[in-house]
């Protein structure tokens, strides 16, 4: 196949991600909110003059593409480390090596991968350089790094967010490499069903493009290939999902989960469910929020709603998955569709608002406890009145602390059970300020 193509053995073996990397910015494809005219990206290359960056994204959206231009371009002497590996021995390193070569008028620009994976100790370890200008910092993470990234390190570095590239954009860096690519150039390819790329992709260039590598391996690079569904799903097996159980696309779909219940969408909660489960989510961490959602967000509404959460967070325990996953699916629909109401939760957080400024709540004599003679004669319990020894079980009384003006917290709405606690406390408290 070498002599076929005449290509060197070092070309075929980087992976087509690699060998189709944009050599210049006008190669890259996407990110134009910070290439764009005037964009700051943009101006930074064409003075050739870089802050120290973080770049904030997915995979596959060009952090190290950037990294290696801005080094290529401005001609810097670069450095990558791999958080997951380097430690701080390596760090004052490059950073000694990078002080000589300052003395030489050389400048250096440090790439570390995975910046979040760095510990504090190793984030400090970079702060004098970075400060000194001893080197020019480029992280790249994929996580939020306003939570992964100690504030004095962030506040030395500008912060870029990329975004997931378009459908189009990932169709268009597939032409590209089809067109440009030393060895798929040679071969007539066809791709059949776009549709079930881009998905495959889902915004992430490398994996459209680690997709099409391995499809084409699949046919030993015969002269003529189509790619098809099936050729893909061959290749592949199955779609990997965008799904870091510790990132922040952990975060952005448990909040998707929790809101389609909050708003009633039993169907989007379990689309979301199903994300979860199928990216190997803890069953158990998502039963635990179902349990806490059936207090905040459904509460006495229908009170029945903890009970449930409850004994599907048990299940959940004892039978794990799969099977659990039917578990989690009938507390899902239920909560998703059943009243709700947040008036527990409101009234809990405003309650413990007074109680921080409130510096003395003390008890009412009336409503101590009496177990001794001396607490007695002290009038602990003195005229505390029994609602049971009274109509309807209930008499007007003063349960607030000394000095405090009675004040209602919980305000139920008029959804499910809760509009049967509402008329019933409107009518034992209809003087009460609101």
């Amino acid at each position: 196949m070498n002599e076929l193509f005449n290509v060197e053995n070092d070309d075929r073996n980087k992976p087509l991600a690699e060998r189709v990397r944009p050599k210049t910015i006008d190669d890259i494809v996407g990110q134009t909110h910070l290439l764009g005219k005037e964009a700051p990206l943009r101006v930074f290359f064409e003075n050739k003059q870089f802050p120290s960056m973080i770049f904030w994204g997915p995979p596959g959206v060009g952090k190290t593409t950037f990294a290696l231009l801005i080094a290529e371009i401005a001609d810097y002497a670069f450095f990558h480390l791999s958080a997951v590996e380097a430690g701080v021995k390596d760090i004052r390193e490059i950073i000694t090596r990078a002080s000589n070569l300052q003395r030489s008028g050389k400048r250096t620009l440090l790439f570390i991968d995975e910046i979040h994976r760095f510990n504090k100790s190793q984030q400090d370890a970079l702060l004098h350089a970075v400060e000194q200008g001893i080197i020019t910092l480029v992280g790249a993470t994929t996580e939020n790094p306003s939570f992964e990234v100690n504030s004095a390190l962030m506040s030395r570095c500008q912060v870029y967010r990329l975004q997931f590239l378009t459908d189009a954009e990932i169709k268009k860096i597939v032409e590209n490499a089809l067109k440009n690519d030393v060895i798929l150039k040679q071969i007539k390819i066809e791709i059949k069903d776009w549709e079930f790329l881009l998905a495959i992709a889902a915004g992430d260039a490398r994996a459209a493009l680690n997709a099409i590598d391995l499809a084409v391996k699949f046919f030993s690079y015969d002269k003529e290939i189509t790619l098809t569904q099936e050729v893909f799903e061959k290749a592949l097996q199955k779609k990997s999902l965008h799904y870091d159980k510790s990132g922040e696309e952990h975060y952005n779909t448990i909040s998707a989960f929790i809101k389609s219940l909050r708003g009633s969408d039993p169907d989007a909660a379990l689309l979301w469910l199903a994300k979860m489960l199928e990216a190997g989510e803890d069953p158990v961490f998502i039963a635990r929020r179902l349990v806490i959602f059936a207090s905040e967000d459904v509460g006495n509404a229908e009170p029945f709603a903890i009970t449930l959460a409850t004994s599907v967070f048990q299940a959940v325990q004892m039978i794990g998955m799969p099977e659990c996953k039917l578990n989690l699916a009938q507390c899902v629909t239920y909560l998703a569709s059943c009243a709700k109401s947040n008036a527990s939760y409101l009234a809990i957080n405003e309650a413990i608002a007074d109680v921080k400024k409130t510096s003395n709540l003390s008890v009412p004599l009336h409503l101590r406890n009496a177990p001794t003679e001396y607490m007695k004669k002290e009038s602990y319990a003195l005229n505390y009145k029994y609602p049971h020894n009274f109509e309807n079980h209930f008499v007007e009384e003063n349960y607030f602390p000394i000095n405090f003006e009675p004040k209602k917290y919980y305000k139920p709405t008029n959804f499910g059970k809760e509009k049967v606690f509402n008329e019933r406390l409107n009518i034992f408290w209809k003087n009460r300020k609101k």
